[in-house]
């Protein structure tokens, strides 16, 4: 549902709260739809003051503020697949062609790194020296609320362990597929993550 309008001061002490972080984090995530009142380009400045201090900036959104986001430049953006055809404003016939589109963001300097996930059928890792697919192991589902944030979760997780990329995004994965087997809004648990991670990794390498 819709949260509540914000108004411009309400705004003023949202960007304070965050340029007052200390230290400042080394990755800062933003996702999730934005509120009335609030301007489309607002993920995007968000993006450009952790970007001056150094911070590595996620992106979960859609529409608009993604597309903000990307021309802003950021490090990571994990839409759907049905989120990043609309940014990049086609649709798209097969595994081929989303990597191609993702790269021509990534060469743009739009992002570093993308990641598509495809519901049941995986996710797609892209960067500028590899694309990786990967399908989790098949689970339970119970409910699918929260699946698309706990993988960016796990992802944002891994790599603040010094996890490689590669790692983060199975690691990322696992979470997303750990948190469709949780009733209602529950998201994953951390036994379910570890154990579908390893199950992964054991199946990869």
């Amino acid at each position: 549902m819709p949260g509540p309008e914000i108004n411009e001061q309400e705004c003023k002490k949202i960007f304070k709260t965050l340029t007052e972080f200390r230290p400042f984090p080394d990755y800062l995530v933003i996702s999730g739809s934005i509120p009335e009142g609030v301007s489309d380009n607002i993920y995007a400045e968000m993006a450009e003051l952790a970007k001056k201090r150094d911070a590595k900036v996620i992106v979960d959104v859609s529409g608009a503020p993604l597309k903000a986001a990307v021309e802003e430049g950021v490090f990571l953006i994990k839409p759907n697949l049905g989120e990043f055809q609309d940014l990049i404003g086609k649709e798209l016939k097969d595994e081929d062609e989303i990597k191609e589109e993702a790269l021509k963001l990534i060469n743009n300097k739009s992002c570093q790194v993308v990641v598509i996930s495809i519901g049941a059928g995986g996710a797609l890792l892209v960067t500028d020296q590899k694309a990786e697919f990967m399908r989790p192991p098949t689970v339970p589902i119970k409910s699918k609320v929260g699946a698309g944030d706990s993988m960016v979760a796990g992802i944002v997780l891994s790599l603040a362990r010094g996890e490689s990329l590669k790692n983060s995004f199975f690691y990322g994965l696992a979470a997303g597929s750990a948190a469709v087997m949780t009733p209602g809004t529950e998201l994953c648990t951390k036994e379910d993550t570890d154990r579908l991670y390893q199950k992964m990794i054991s199946k990869r390498f």
